[in-house]
């Protein structure tokens, strides 16, 4: 098939909907609705060519893997006599290395920029391409140069990469305006990512695929892919850390970035710290919860589970240990030992940038020549500086910033034949690089942040790997390796024997510095296996095999959902749902009322009959008609059953005479206005109240913005206005409290959304349920049609109780059930309606269709002399 478009004016026009993935194009407009085969849709009907190749369960053919990043792993020079270009690949790229995790049968393309030694000049696109296509299984993406310069070097390296290293954006008249947010920049970047969509696009095909995004200069680019494809099977690693909410909340954008990257099925971080960051930001920005299910971290949003992943990336073992067998030949191995004879080396091995610490090294190594004379004149420090990925005048000044600490340290400790510290400021090869590690004793990284840093575990497997003529050792000897790392940087949690330093405090690197290679034999080695042992099993196979196993796991469910996509721009999101859900067609509720002898009608109150986002409670005149309506028929039977106290309910509905109330989710009941409340509990003994209410007062005074409300037969703290974090931590030890302190008392302990609530045993929406149908029952009444509404967490007990009493007989075989949400959201309710206003509607026209016990209706009042109705159910 096919790679590549042919129809460049619908490419340019951004209308993917004319251009098959075969190429050819043919009109079909983009679904609202996806659906899997099967199962009927209403918002399906009218449209036939709904049903797209992204919508069926995955075909039998090869699975393939697309790994779209910034650059792909391969590297372009052109040839010195200007004709053409030479292409190979990056060994030393991460995007490379990851195919050894790979299932062997899976076939792996790659999307990326093209890394070229000059600007690739537009004739020669469609050449490159199609080689890159045919000989590597790559798909370049050619940025416009003005475009890439905004994108990487603007947006990319400007505020992107700063903000997630930690640092703020200071504006002001000595920064030239760079710290402010540049919505250019920003649309630049969106841009770029529409334009790396469009290349999957055009040679995905998305029933077979999976696609791993790669890094921060990717964060919309699942936007766009999830809008295409609402099924897509769909990846993305972080290689950069993720900083805390508090840093992340300065960024303009954040809102858009966070929606973007929820809209992938798995996202990938190093450390544990990186991803709690990142669930706290979606915590505070988009109030989002997060569960861990059986060791996995899953974010629940509209319906889909996000999966978090904690895993960070390894070595290629095979490239490190090949490029050993070759240090020696390619590099000089024995010239260094000789150079270096006698000398303590300690080595450093950073990119050119301001998180690196470069300059903080030197200072430590510095102070630690001056604390302990006794190195001065054996202790070297061999600093390689790689050219600095990004430009600007900050890179300017660390660059002149480090060269005159190394001429200090040289000017003041420096003798004849003796440099304290050798500074190699190029790009250094592999080969050359092992060289170095062989003859090092220490390897120290002082970074200030960095997402991971693999130069310790690169340093690990050459120091286990040094052969007998390079060390001179027997071939049995015992290994060795020492590490001085910064706590701050991605792989030190792994590094369990390392030296971990807060690379500002210079005294306390320096004495590290000094431990390291004080350090004795048998020390150094058991250090050295430990670290061995770790760095060996998890190689970069082991992270990618992990990955894609974890992505497999988050996507099983993919095609058994009924899945839509909703919102607009970066609020776009994908609501997934069960297969059986759908919204509530009046013309079928109408249809079974009609036919029904015997119906209940249970309904929750705020949400449902009542906007939440209403400030007078009290129901309309509408909503009283309609119950009235309602509760005129004979064969019904109509409860109000709200979390509400008995007082407010009783207040707002003493119209409705038939209406059955069931108050504080059930503890309170009352079969009509005309009979007493009941209790429900299954004690009436409220001592533990205060029990319950200073414990609460306690985390009421320490948690701003929380609150208690005293129901007649429970107690609920309230945090939705306090700190997210800090509420929800709250919340949870305030649970553990709760139950300690109750736990002899008959009362539940429960949390909700934003709540903790204490009330007597046995009492839910749940039970209301069950007590009303078997109420009818036990009167000869069998209930043969059941509607149930509600909107929260407490009517998803009621939808779970009805779907109970279904195996009981108090029912009648042919019941027709009809338990309803409002809002389309994963629920244990069949159907939904989308608001209170379609609640009233539907009401509206069964009540309708209701056929009045008496010429009298409840809202004029009775003859002189009637008699009052007698209540059905008792």
């Amino acid at each position: 098939m096919s790679r590549s478009y042919t129809n460049l004016l619908d490419l340019a026009a951004d209308n993917f909907s004319a251009i098959s993935l075969s190429g050819n194009p043919r009109p079909r407009r983009l679904p609202r609705v996806m659906t899997v085969p099967g199962i009927m849709s209403d918002l399906d009907k009218d449209d036939p060519a709904n049903s797209v190749s992204s919508d069926v369960p995955p075909s039998l053919a090869q699975d393939r893997i697309i790994i779209v990043s910034n650059q792909l792993p391969v590297r372009a020079r052109r040839r010195p006599d200007g004709r053409g270009w030479s292409l190979s690949w990056d060994e030393e790229s991460l995007r490379l290395q990851l195919r050894d995790g790979l299932p062997d049968d899976m076939e792996v393309l790659n999307v990326g920029s093209l890394p070229a030694d000059s600007p690739v000049d537009p004739s020669d696109h469609d050449d490159l391409s199609q080689t890159l296509l045919d000989r590597f299984k790559c798909d370049p993406v050619f940025l416009p140069l003005d475009l890439l310069e905004k994108f990487y070097h603007g947006f990319c390296k400007q505020h992107l990469w700063p903000l997630f290293h930690y640092l703020l954006p200071f504006p002001g008249p000595h920064h030239g305006g760079a710290g402010r947010f540049d919505r250019g920049l920003w649309e630049a970047y969106v841009l770029a990512n529409k334009i790396y969509s469009q290349k999957v696009i055009e040679v995905i095909s998305p029933e077979d695929d999976y696609v791993w995004v790669h890094d921060y200069h990717l964060l919309a680019l699942p936007s766009f892919l999830r809008r295409r494809f609402l099924r897509l099977r769909m990846g993305f690693f972080l290689h950069s850390p993720f900083p805390s909410s508090e840093i992340y909340r300065t960024l303009p954008v954040r809102d858009e970035i966070l929606r973007s990257l929820l809209n992938c099925d798995l996202i990938g971080f190093h450390t544990f710290d990186y991803a709690r960051h990142f669930l706290s930001c979606c915590s505070r920005m988009l109030g989002l919860e997060y569960q861990s299910r059986r060791g996995y971290i899953g974010l629940d949003f509209f319906g889909r589970t996000v999966g978090i992943k904690i895993m960070p990336v390894g070595v290629h073992m095979g490239q490190l240990e090949s490029a050993l067998a070759l240090a020696d030949r390619e590099w000089r191995v024995a010239e260094l030992k000789r150079q270096f004879e006698g000398q303590t080396v300690l080595l450093g091995v950073d990119d050119t940038d301001i998180f690196k610490g470069i300059n903080l090294k030197l200072l430590a190594f510095e102070q630690m020549l001056k604390l302990h004379p006794k190195w001065q004149g054996r202790a070297v420090l061999v600093q390689i500086a790689n050219p600095a990925r990004g430009k600007g005048r900050d890179v300017d000044e660390i660059q002149v910033e480090i060269e005159d600490t190394c001429k200090r340290i040289n000017d003041q400790f420096g003798s004849d034949g003796y440099s304290p510290v050798v500074y190699i400021a190029r790009d250094v090869s592999l080969s050359e690089r092992i060289a170095y590690y062989t003859i090092a004793e220490c390897v120290v990284v002082t970074a200030v942040r960095d997402g991971m840093n693999l130069i310790p575990y690169e340093y690990i497997v050459c120091r286990q790997g040094i052969s007998d003529s390079e060390s001179g050792q027997d071939s049995g000897s015992p290994k060795k390796s020492m590490l001085v790392v910064s706590e701050f940087i991605g792989c030190s949690p792994s590094l369990s024997g390392a030296i971990r330093i807060n690379p500002w405090n210079t005294e306390s690197t320096a004495e590290a510095m000094n431990e390291a290679i004080s350090m004795s034999e048998a020390e150094k080695q058991l250090r050295h296996e430990k670290h061995y042992r770790y760095v060996s099993t998890h190689d970069v196979a082991y992270w990618s095999r992990s990955f894609m196993q974890d992505i497999e796991r988050s996507c099983k469910d993919h095609f058994r959902r009924r899945c839509w996509g909703i919102g607009l721009g970066f609020g776009f999101r994908v609501v997934a749902l069960d297969p059986n859900f759908q919204k509530l067609n009046v013309d079928v509720i109408a249809s079974a009322y009609q036919k029904a002898k015997s119906r209940a009608i249970l309904l929750d109150y705020d949400g449902t009959v009542m906007p939440q986002t209403s400030i007078n409670k009290t129901p309309s005149a509408e909503v009283i008609s309609i119950i009235n309506k309602l509760c005129a028929d004979s064969k019904n039977a109509v409860f109000i059953v709200s979390g509400r106290g008995r007082d407010s309910l009783g207040k707002w509905f003493s119209p409705c005479k038939k209406l059955g109330i069931a108050a504080e989710h059930g503890y309170f009941m009352r079969w009509s206005g005309e009979d007493d409340w009941e209790t429900y509990g299954q004690t009436n003994d409220f001592g533990w109240i205060q029990m319950a209410e200073p414990v609460m007062k306690l985390y009421t005074e320490s948690t701003d913005g929380s609150s208690i409300e005293a129901k007649e037969s429970a107690l609920v703290w309230h945090h939705q206005d306090a700190d997210p974090d800090f509420g929800s931590s709250q919340a949870k030890e305030m649970l553990d409290h709760l139950e300690s302190v109750l736990a002899n008392e008959p009362v539940a302990v429960k949390s909700g959304q934003f709540i903790v609530e204490v009330k007597p045993q046995g009492v839910s929406k749940g039970l209301v349920a069950e007590k009303i149908l078997s109420s009818m029952f036990e009167h000869g009444k069998q209930a043969d049609f059941v509607l149930c509404i509600g909107d929260d967490r407490s009517d998803e007990d009621m939808f779970e109780g009805i779907t109970g009493i279904l195996n009981r007989n108090v029912v009648a075989p042919n019941i027709s059930v009809f338990a309803c949400t409002v809002g389309q959201k994963p629920s244990k309710a069949k159907y939904y309606l989308d608001d209170t206003s379609d609640v009233i509607n539907m009401l509206q026209g069964l009540a309708e269709a209701s056929e009045p016990s008496s010429p009298f209706s409840e809202e004029s009042e009775l003859p002189p002399g009637e008699a009052k109705t007698e209540r059905l159910y008792v």
